[in-house]
């Protein structure tokens, strides 16, 4: 039988002590029916140099983002990380912090994540912010489940939801996971046919637990109804934005204008796309739910001698040791990936941060203006204003045009057929701050021959 700590040699002690002869021993008590007969189906061991040689093969396989002009979006976003973010999340003192269960050993941790939080909070207009969660998705439902816990026992429409029609379905699959077993019914907010919310029908929705929204929507929308939502829905209501976080540089926070609770992905502030984690999300709402919000809370208070301190002031975890009152699924959380993102924000500021979302919203103008141009391309949502991405109509299947403008080097976007069937002559095409004129006409020329047959 293989060593089982082949290093040390030290396996015919340890059976000594116990009394044992052999390896196969220390097992015998395992019943007959239940053992595996055959080895498992693994292959040979290999040395440290082949296990390099292999994964640098395979690894070798993908494409990085940077390599050729892109424009995928859909959820992650391209963007360019200081390098100074990493060397500093890579110093000890944040690397190894995981949880600051003691704060007289953990000051420096507790107020680099007191830091972020204030820095969200300033950035959505809400008082109250948590230290991260897993992604978007997670935040959007924890908020629902959150709103429903709070608002349920005074709603006319116990229990009840309202989601826009456009949230994408991998989203919707989360808040469908979240709400199925505990009795929360979902029902869908409809938009005109120009992308914008429905404020007429929105009105169905007084009365119930929260409606949520995103701002902008999936096809990159800034829709300005929703600045109307809340007197639509009523003031019992609570009202769930998702953000863009970048396009909080330079437009109107959700907290301005009536949101009750903001999510959203962190992820283009501190890390890059890194094939959809580990990511982090966003999650930022008002006084009324501080006491049933999923997540921890940093507090920065005065100690004995009067010098600042901080502390976890909120921390409402499943393992803890009132598990049955937990109100959250998020039993860990992202800190460290957080952290980078507070890292990256603090050495953006105020003018650097308008600065990214300027940058990004001149890319997404255009790369519109660009594309909008070409024969045969329709623009789904004809005269909306857009921020990082747009949705085109195009005069064949959208897959197809990916595959062809894959071969001009060009990765396209996403084909809307993946989220909804109807919608697979659609093409959703996503800019970012790093999107050049070179890009942009790579992608003109790519959409051009395909339609012209060349591809």
């Amino acid at each position: 039988m293989v060593d089982q700590i082949p290093n040390l040699g030290r396996e015919a002690e340890m059976l000594g002590v116990m009394g044992l002869s052999t390896m196969d021993d220390l097992f015998a008590n395992i019943p007959d029916d239940v053992r595996r007969l055959e080895p498992l189906p693994l292959p040979e061991p290999q040395s440290e140099e082949q296990i390099l040689e292999d994964a640098t093969r395979l690894l070798g396989a993908n494409v990085h983002l940077d390599s050729r002009p892109s424009f995928i979006s859909a959820g992650l976003s391209r963007n360019f990380v200081p390098t100074m973010v990493p060397m500093l999340a890579t110093r000890g003192e944040f690397l190894t912090s995981y949880t600051p269960y003691q704060p007289e050993v953990s000051q420096g941790m507790l107020q680099a994540m007191w830091e972020f939080q204030t820095m969200v909070s300033e950035l959505v207009g809400l008082p109250i912010s948590n230290v991260s969660m897993y992604d978007a998705s997670t935040s959007a439902a924890e908020a629902i489940t959150c709103a429903v816990r709070v608002k349920s026992k005074k709603a006319s429409q116990p229990s009840s939801v309202y989601i826009s029609e456009l949230v994408p379905p991998h989203r919707l699959s989360v808040i469908e996971n979240y709400t199925q077993g505990v009795g929360i019914e979902i029902h869908k907010l409809p938009h005109n046919s120009d992308g914008t919310i429905d404020l007429g029908a929105a009105s169905s929705a007084a009365g119930s637990c929260a409606v949520y929204v995103e701002q902008p929507n999936a096809l990159g929308l800034l829709d300005e109804g929703l600045m109307s939502l809340r007197d639509a829905i009523g003031e019992s209501t609570a009202l769930i934005v998702g953000v863009d976080a970048v396009s909080l540089g330079i437009i109107e926070p959700p907290g301005s204008w009536g949101a009750d609770i903001v999510v959203g992905e962190g992820q283009p502030f501190g890390i890059g796309p890194t094939g959809g984690g580990p990511i982090y999300g966003l999650f930022a709402c008002s006084k009324e739910f501080l006491r049933l919000m999923p997540g921890r809370i940093v507090g920065q208070s005065i100690d004995s001698e009067g010098n600042t301190a901080y502390t976890l002031t909120l921390s409402t975890r499943e393992q803890h040791i009132r598990r049955h009152r937990a109100t959250s699924n998020i039993c860990s959380n992202e800190t460290l990936i957080a952290l980078m993102g507070a890292m990256h924000m603090a050495l953006l500021g105020p003018e650097g941060l308008e600065k990214l979302a300027t940058r990004v919203y001149s890319s997404t103008c255009k790369t519109l203006d660009a594309v909008t141009s070409i024969p045969g391309v329709e623009l789904v949502n004809q005269g909306g204003c857009f921020f990082r991405e747009f949705a085109i109509r195009l005069p064949g299947q959208a897959k197809e045009a990916l595959q062809s403008m894959y071969s001009d080097g060009v990765i396209g976007g996403v084909s809307l057929g993946n989220w909804w069937p109807e919608m697979s002559d659609c093409l959703l095409i996503g800019c970012d701050e790093g999107t050049t004129e070179s890009d942009i006409s790579a992608l003109t020329d790519a959409i051009g021959n395909w339609i012209g047959g060349d591809g």
